[in-house]
Parts: structure tokens; sequence; C-alpha cells
């Protein structure tokens, strides 16, 4: 089976945190599943995109939601003029082919879904098809990868214990300040004291998580201020469109933020 669509062919942009590239490495040589934990838009994909790239592994990726069924995962069967045809689902295709497979926000998936990663995440490395009658070995270079964020789940959208278990797990945070403006810049261009200011505002916020913010602003919205900005927006009208807006309806924490945006860009 080809494995070239699913390789990362130019190197992705990630600036380590900590030992995180060296200790996904040990753990994908003893092939250890591994769980990232940690809030949105923090760089866990971008990391697992990274670490396909400098592992020279295929990446299979998955954005899981609520309505997604074990068939969406495994494959199922498709009602074609000439009879049925079995169409593998992408972890059944990342088992086959030694690929990283990646599912992103596992938590959002339903848990009777989740249970059918456990064979592939122990010593045995299969997957039943049971539909299909058929027990796939994991390829020896396969891993699977999942992520999702701790903070925002409620007690019904919570990985279970028999999950957890089975997996190697990381801690993801948002960068420290210096760390994170370096991002923004070299991710969108835009100057390097702009970017500082940005990840200003963005630290104004994160102290409102719990206290009117379910969310903090993440890495990835201040991304989307600063490509706002080099396109020639005013930086105020850039934070509180990218920033603000999306993540919150409240009159009072809007003002809040608003004012904080106004004196970082006077």
């Amino acid at each position: 089976m080809p494995t070239d669509a699913y390789r990362i062919s130019r190197e992705p942009f990630y600036a380590p945190q900590g030992n995180e590239v060296a200790l996904f490495e040990a753990a994908y040589a003893a092939r250890l599943p591994v769980m990232l934990k940690g809030p949105t838009g923090c760089g866990k994909s971008r990391f697992v995109e990274y670490m396909a790239w400098k592992l020279g592994r295929p990446l299979v990726s998955v954005a899981c939601n609520e309505d997604m069924t074990a068939s969406d995962l495994v494959g199922r069967y498709l009602l074609e003029a000439a009879g049925t045809r079995w169409l593998d689902g992408p972890l059944t295709t990342a088992a086959r082919i030694g690929a990283i497979c990646y599912l992103d926000e596992v938590v959002e998936a339903r848990q009777d879904t989740t249970v059918i990663i456990h064979p592939l995440t122990d010593h045995r490395r299969v997957l039943p098809l049971e539909k299909k009658g058929e027990v796939v070995e994991a390829h020896a270079d396969f891993q699977l990868v999942i992520s999702y964020n701790p903070g925002y789940q409620s007690l019904m959208k919570d990985l279970k214990q028999s999950t957890k278990q089975r997996f190697a797990a990381f801690d993801f945070d948002y960068p420290e300040a210096g760390l994170e403006a370096d991002i923004v810049a070299r991710e969108t261009g835009v100057a390097p004291e702009t970017a500082a200011r940005l990840v200003q505002v963005g630290h104004a916020a994160r102290k409102l998580k719990g206290h009117g913010l379910d969310e903090g602003i993440s890495t990835r919205l201040l991304v989307y201020a600063a490509l706002l900005i080099v396109r020639g927006v005013v930086p105020r009208d850039a934070c509180r469109m990218a920033l603000v807006r999306p993540i919150t309806d409240d009159a009072d924490v809007r003002d809040t933020l608003d004012h904080a945006i106004d004196a970082t860009f006077p």
C-alpha cells in the first residue's frame, strides 16, 4: 500500500519547550502509544507533524467528533454497482502501512468508539475488523498518538482509566512569553515587538480562565491576529477580531480584554 500520500515532505516549524522531542523519539523506538494533554491551540498537532517528519514516518490524522463511529475509524463496506467493496478507515490504513495515527481530541469521540483502539495499545498490537472477519496485525512501525484537553472536559467527556493507562503521556502548555513571541514572529513575519505585545494580550486573557473564560487565548489565535496585522489590519482591530470575539460573548469579559488591547496597542 503506498505511503507517499501520508508523508510530510517539508519540515514543519516547531519550537521545543523542553525535552519532548527526545522523549517522543524514545517512546516511538519502544512503539509505545502516546497521549498528548494540553489546552487548545498550544501546539500538540504541530508537534505530532514535526515528529512524523523527523522520524520519517507517514502520518494519518483524524479530527475526532461526537458523531464519529467505529466504522469511521476502522472502515466499512460500500455498495457499488458490481457489489460490495470494503474500504479501510484511517486507523486501519495507518496500522497496515506503519504510519503514526494521530487521533486529535479523541475524547470528543463516543466512548464505545474509543474502545476499539485498546487492542492496538498493548502487547497484541492488533485491530479486529469484526464486520470483515479479519484481524489486522499492526505494522512494526505503527504508533498510535492521541490528544485531548483535560481542562475543558466535563465528567461525561473524559477518557476512561482503562484507556488512559494504555498510554505514555506528555503535558503540553502554552510556551513561555519569549518563546511564544518568537513562534508568532517566525510563523507570520510580524515584527518581534508586535509579536511580544500580542503575547501580552494573550497572557492577560489566560488569567481570566475560570473567571469568565472557559479557555484562554491560544498561540494559534495569536498567530491569526499577527497574520491580520501583516496584511495591514490595525493591531487593535486584529486583536478584537482574532483574539476576543472568537472566545467570548460576555460583555464584561469583552470590555476587560478590549481595555487590555487598548493599553497594549495605544
